[in-house]
């Protein structure tokens, strides 16, 4: 019998195109017919559909119960029966190969459905294997779709999906660009594709050094902690297991190469590395660079907490834009960091001046707006939360509009200079300490 062409060409594009074996494209096709047929009121619920492996043709059986006496769905003249088999006897059971024309139109649509259904589970059985144990690993591929919230990627022949959640807030994709991302998770049980990529995990960063860094993937320097405003600035501890090697100069390579190969592929994304030290206060004295401290002490009451001291012209550095320099540096160090400006040797205008230009920077108001507040009595992020709301506005004078922005702004980096956990990016990049 000559092989069925249209058929061999299903299964063949199926195989190609799907990455699905030969062998669970027919058994899925023959259970999707079957399933489909048994609503024709015609057929048994023991009704059975076979491909021949060798020649793709399609058989259909069904089951009847031989009576001279009775008829009806399910049942067959006995005589009928003896033709087929010619021991057949009242009572017996025989199955008796059917056209499998008799199946109807509609269970022909019908198993269509179910074949692409069981084809999908089918490649969502296949992508688990392939990816479960790949969690952690970087991937490339092909922008295929982008929605309003998640964009799909094509890696191989496999559709995986980047969620908005994981996105770089400051990036946009078409179809067809070309996309890197780290496999995140792999889910079995999801509705879409079943692997889900990452661009703004930490891990993302650290898959990047151990793909740029050979004594990273050596395991000669081991990456301590990441954190990461993604898009906009990230910090990375990092230490030598090897005391003859630098680990902030391998990371950085000759003439930045390295990170700057790193920072391309996260859009500019600024990268901190600095040196991991068991000694907390050196740590914390690393991971605020680029400021410089002038004084730091653990403290002896609050678990977890350090203060930090600096000059007066190294206070806004030391904090960054809405405190993210201060806030990636207690995420990177798991410490609360009080960063305080050492004033004692300062001139009572040096003080206003240096309290103006801070409260300037760290809100981006104007040096109107700052001059109020400091005029009022507001020198530092703590004296303005120190007060409500009403008090603030009414006390600085200034418009409700901008108040409320302010002591909203305040509030929230007090909260980022206690190393809280808020994953809020920051409004803008710092343009502060940029591994070179």
């Amino acid at each position: 019998m000559a092989m069925n062409a249209q058929l061999l060409a299903v299964v063949q594009h199926i195989e190609s195109e799907r990455g699905v074996g030969r062998e669970v494209v027919l058994c899925a096709i023959e259970q999707a017919i079957s399933q489909a047929a048994k609503k024709n009121r015609a057929v048994t619920n023991d009704l059975r559909v076979v491909i021949d492996r060798k020649d793709l043709s399609l058989h259909v059986y069904d089951t009847f119960v031989c009576s001279s006496s009775e008829t009806g769905p399910g049942i067959i003249s006995l005589e009928r029966a003896r033709r087929i088999k010619p021991d057949a006897q009242e009572g017996d059971s025989i199955e008796v190969e059917m056209p499998a024309a008799r199946l109807g139109r509609i269970a022909a649509q019908t198993s269509r459905q179910m074949i692409m259904q069981k084809i999908r589970d089918a490649e969502r059985v296949n992508t688990f294997s392939e990816y479960r144990d790949r969690q952690g690993d970087i991937v490339s591929g092909i922008v295929s779709a982008v929605t309003h919230r998640d964009t799909y990627v094509t890696v191989g022949k496999t559709e995986m999906i980047l969620p908005g959640k994981e996105r770089i807030a400051s990036e946009n994709y078409q179809v067809g660009d070309s996309i890197k991302a780290i496999i995140l998770k792999v889910d079995p049980d999801a509705k879409g594709p079943s692997v889900i990529l990452s661009r703004s995990n930490p891990k993302f960063l650290e898959a990047l050094f151990r793909l740029e860094v050979s004594e990273i993937a050596d395991g000669v320097v081991e990456i301590m902690a990441v954190s990461r405003d993604p898009g906009y600035r990230a910090k990375v501890a990092v230490r030598a297991l090897n005391e003859n090697i630098d680990p902030v100069g391998a990371c950085v390579g000759q003439k930045g190469s390295r990170v700057r190969t790193i920072v391309n592929e996260l859009g500019g994304e600024k990268i901190d590395i600095v040196r991991w030290n068991e000694d907390i206060r050196l740590y914390v004295a690393q991971a605020l660079q680029p400021a410089r401290l002038e004084e730091i002490e653990v403290d002896a009451t609050l678990p977890n907490t350090i203060h930090a001291v600096v000059a007066p012209d190294q206070y806004s550095l030391a904090l960054g834009k809405r405190g993210q320099n201060v806030r990636l540096a207690a995420k990177l160090t798991g410490w609360h960091i009080e960063v305080k400006r050492s004033l004692a040797t300062a001139s009572f205008e040096d003080q206003k001046a240096a309290a103006i230009k801070d409260l300037a920077d760290t809100f981006s108001v104007s040096t109107k707006v700052a001059t109020q507040m400091v005029d009022a009595g507001f020198l530092t992020i703590d004296g303005i939360v120190g007060e409500d709301e009403a008090t603030f506005i009414a006390m600085t004078g200034l418009d409700e509009v901008t108040a409320k922005g302010v002591y909203a702004a305040a509030l929230a980096v007090a909260d980022l200079m206690g190393g809280g956990e808020a994953d809020e990016p920051a409004e803008e990049p710092s343009g502060e300490g940029e591994a070179e």
